[in-house]
């Protein structure tokens, strides 16, 4: 991997050693055509049965402005999430999920500087999520509500291989199902058809190499934690 984790990936190796959730981006917006070739040659994706089930909303410019505009005044007058869609996490998470979970939100707060007991400081720190956290570009990404659990897995693949398509081109992102707490916003705002469901949002763009949270580089497992090897 390159000694500058936000440079162009060089190969899929590179590209996924050096995918991060990236939380602070720089001023500069990404070329709108080479999105849109990413997000088409993303859509190679596995598919089972080909059904290609992800339905991709981007936004923008001066529209994507107005929508920043839109989620703060929600925030700032009707906090309250919306009734969920789907579980993001599972309603009891037990080990080693829950403590990866928590070690990996002490670590990104420890590299802001949040001490552990100030909430008001953490909730502050989060609402960036509805912000993009400042990146020129936000995505959402919606599926039938007709579809099942096979096919959200699609999504995941897909998004995968658009974030990997973007490091080759040293651009970052930051997935983020926290969108789906306030669906009602963004189907609102997109005009979304009410067979679709809200899965979650990514915000794109080129990272901020200096900021604090963009030097956070999250654990993983070792492989004979998850992987087992029979007759090989």
């Amino acid at each position: 991997m390159s000694r500058n984790p936000f440079a162009p990936a060089a190969s899929v190796s590179a590209a996924l050693a050096s995918r991060r959730s990236v939380r602070a981006f720089l001023d500069r917006k990404p070329d709108p055509q080479l999105l849109r070739s990413l997000l088409e040659l993303a859509a190679r994706s596995p598919s089972g049965g080909n059904l290609q089930p992800w339905r991709i909303v981007v936004l923008g410019g001066e529209v994507l402005d107005q929508f920043r505009a839109t989620m703060m005044q929600r925030l700032a007058t009707s906090p309250a999430p919306d009734a969920p869609q789907y579980p993001v996490y599972p309603a009891s998470l037990d080990e080693p999920y829950r403590s990866s979970r928590f070690r990996v939100g002490e670590m990104l707060y420890t590299l802001l500087g949040i001490p552990r007991d100030s909430k008001a400081q953490r909730l502050q720190w989060f609402a960036n999520n509805y912000r993009f956290f400042g990146a020129p570009v936000g995505l959402f990404c919606y599926v039938d509500r007709g579809m099942g659990s096979a096919q959200w897995s699609d999504l995941g693949m897909y998004l995968q291989s658009l974030m990997l398509l973007l490091r080759e081109h040293g651009l970052d992102s930051c997935p983020q199902e926290c969108w789906s707490v306030y669906h009602t916003v963004v189907d609102g705002f997109v005009d979304a058809p009410a067979n679709h469901l809200l899965f979650c949002g990514m915000a794109i763009g080129y990272a901020d190499p200096h900021a604090a949270a963009n030097q956070l580089q999250s654990e993983r497992m070792a492989l004979a934690e998850f992987a087992q090897f029979r007759g090989i």
